[in-house]
């Protein structure tokens, strides 16, 4: 979440801090969000306790950050909710079912580091943790064993609790080593993704978002995993990016997606077959790649796109990679 030092901080290459800027973007949102809060007459909102933390909400929910990112594929909860109401699944019945359906992990390695220098972004993590109750994060722990300062690491989930700012842990395993080896990324990805569960992954980058509206079709585009002859094991997805109206850069990066996604993938896949993985936020049959090398390949100054080595593997197993033309996830250009 941005933090007030973010929000009263200018932008490189502009005299207005964040804030200001985020209003002249969205002047209709922010006239609606002081509608909703409804400060006192020339009162400053950094010094309301009530609205400081919906005052960083608001900015973050309109830049790229994990709260964004949180917030919107966390829909997927309400999404199966709703289908369950309609479908006349009992009422008792339907937390469990959204809780055996969906999952989210988010791997965050440095948590435990944040969370001994009392910094921020602990707290913004724990926040979060407690907003949404179903949500998980992955970190990984270093602890002292002996006065040789010899480090023995672990792998933590932990969960938010009903009282705020207090998180326990779900699990914690012992690793060998230090996992953090080779590339960063793919290294915090397979350190994470042993505590997720179910048939299918997806992969989602932190400056991205979803809709309730594609949350809806997610089942839909389950099913293009068995579909025709060659069962997929990867289906895309196209992205919309949704900073497309800061900048003419930003524009111009929307229409390139635009390009690439809409017309280039869909050919790749269709006639030609030959479609592989170009990163997030693709879906994986989980259990096909777990049982072969995983997801995300690691080695340090190989390895630098950790995306294409999953296609690699993909392909060299003659499975196949197709793309969901129905569902869309949002995404951020720059």
């Amino acid at each position: 979440m941005y933090s007030k030092t973010d929000l009263e901080s200018k932008q490189d290459g502009l005299d207005v801090h964040t804030l200001l800027y985020l209003q002249t973007l969205y002047p209709t949102d922010w006239q609606n969000f002081l509608e909703r809060v409804q400060p006192k007459k020339n009162s400053n909102l950094w010094k309301d306790p009530n609205t400081v933390q919906e005052l960083r909400l608001w900015a973050s929910m309109r830049g790229q950050t994990l709260a964004r990112t949180v917030q919107g594929l966390m829909y997927g909860e309400a999404a199966i909710r709703l289908l369950a109401e309609l479908e006349n699944v009992p009422r008792h019945g339907i937390e469990d079912l959204v809780k055996a359906k969906f999952t989210y992990v988010v791997a965050c390695q440095v948590y435990g580091r944040q969370k001994r220098n009392n910094d921020a972004k602990a707290k913004d993590i724990e926040f979060l943790l407690h907003r949404f109750p179903n949500l998980r994060v992955s970190y990984i722990d270093e602890v002292r064993v002996n006065y040789q300062k010899e480090l023995s690491y672990f792998s933590v989930l932990i969960k938010g609790t009903e009282t705020p700012s207090e998180v326990v842990e779900c699990y914690r395993i012992r690793l060998p080593g230090n996992p953090i080896l080779g590339e960063g990324k793919p290294e915090n990805q397979n350190s994470a993704v042993i505590f997720t569960r179910g048939e299918h992954l997806q992969t989602i980058d932190m400056n991205q978002d979803g809709y309730l509206e594609e949350a809806l079709k997610m089942r839909n585009l389950l099913e293009e995993f068995s579909a025709g002859n060659r069962p997929c094991t990867i289906v895309g997805l196209p992205e919309h990016i949704f900073t497309g109206s800061i900048s003419s850069l930003a524009n111009y990066m929307a229409l390139q997606e635009t390009s690439f996604v809409t017309l280039g993938q869909r050919t790749l896949t269709r006639p030609l077959r030959v479609r592989m993985h170009y990163g997030h936020p693709d879906v994986f049959n989980k259990l096909f790649f777990m049982t072969r090398g995983g997801f995300s390949k690691a080695s340090k100054g190989i390895n630098l796109s950790e995306d294409i080595f999953a296609g690699y593997n993909n392909c060299l197993r003659v499975a196949c990679a197709g793309f969901g033309r129905l569902f869309a996830i949002l995404g951020g250009g720059v």
